[in-house]
């Protein structure tokens, strides 16, 4: 089942490296803290303004597709999957959990006012409507306010394990009920899924084999529009297309990242430098790069360094 799991071990690798610089959207404030330093993966001191968590831990993001992984390991019934994921996410994310508990601090502030990062992990929006609904037993579990990488995240270990795009739908549907958030999310892995079986260029055999499909429209709309401004510095790109959580914008800038870098590790320093919501785009970019260069392409003082690594190992064959 879990043949492919290195290819979520890219996520959560990438995700861990720049967490420490997650949410960091002033430019000024991200260079002063990463002047002059050598190492800025696994950044030592959390600099991220909102919330703060140990470095080596995953952002909300990356922990989506950790309860996914967890669920994953408990049961070989794919009818059984969404069930035990609705129930895995409520006891992860829900009442009792660290992330629960800083919801009633996060109620006292806006981002205009936030003045110090809050200790423990921030719960994403979509998670938020999806514990609201699951206990409300609704069919379709997903948030609708924001189309962000939450169902992407959740599908990561599932896709490569079921390898089913209808299933996978109703995966990313379970957290993020919205049109956009599906296409956005099948794209990422089915470009993950090319980069895997030896594809020399995945991104451009995409297009090519979608290129007269209605559902990826919007997706291939906004590769060509990164494609038209590629030799643009990646810092550019990432501020014309948006840094903050949402597609298309960091669709975008993960894809730009990925056509202008050979490695795993300067595809994620790359994001990490160009702020904002990094996590998210981390998130796909390292994906992408286990898939193409194969488990050795990740940094193997990297792996050791991300705490979620430990288990996701003990599977990969």
């Amino acid at each position: 089942m879990f043949k492919k799991l290195h290819i979520f071990l890219g996520a959560t690798v990438a995700d861990a490296a720049a967490r420490p610089l997650h949410w960091v959207y002033d430019k000024k404030k991200l260079n002063s803290y990463i002047k002059g330093k050598k190492n800025i993966a696994f950044f030592k001191q959390n600099r991220s303004p909102f919330y703060s968590i140990k470095t080596g831990e995953v952002s909300g993001y990356n922990d989506v597709g950790q309860v996914m992984f967890k669920t994953l390991t408990k049961t070989t019934n794919h009818k059984e999957v969404i069930k035990l994921f609705k129930k895995n996410i409520v006891k992860n994310f829900g009442p009792g959990s660290s992330y629960w508990k800083n919801l009633s601090l996060r109620k006292k502030y806006k981002k205009i006012k936030w003045k110090t990062a809050m200790k423990g992990p921030w719960i994403h929006q979509n998670i938020l409507e999806t514990i609201k609904n699951i206990k409300l037993k609704k069919i379709i579990t997903g948030g609708t306010k924001v189309n962000e990488s939450d169902g992407y995240c959740a599908s990561l270990p599932f896709y490569f394990s079921y390898n089913s795009d209808q299933k996978t739908k109703r995966i990313i549907r379970t957290v993020a009920n919205g049109k956009i958030s599906e296409q956005f999310a099948l794209a990422k892995l089915k470009i993950i899924d090319l980069a895997d079986k030896g594809d020399n260029d995945p991104i451009n055999s995409f297009l090519r084999k979608n290129i007269k499909n209605k559902y990826f429209k919007n997706v291939i709309e906004n590769i060509k529009k990164v494609k038209r401004i590629k030799s643009k510095p990646h810092n550019f790109v990432v501020k014309k297309f948006g840094k903050a959580c949402s597609y298309p914008g960091t669709f975008n800038g993960a894809i730009h990242a990925i056509i202008t870098s050979k490695s795993f590790k300067t595809a994620v320093i790359k994001t990490i430098k160009a702020g904002g919501c990094n996590c998210s785009r981390a998130n796909f970019v390292g994906a992408y790069f286990a898939a193409y260069k194969g488990i050795k392409g990740i940094p193997q003082d990297w792996i050791k360094k991300t705490n979620p690594a430990k288990s996701i190992m003990k599977l990969i064959a």
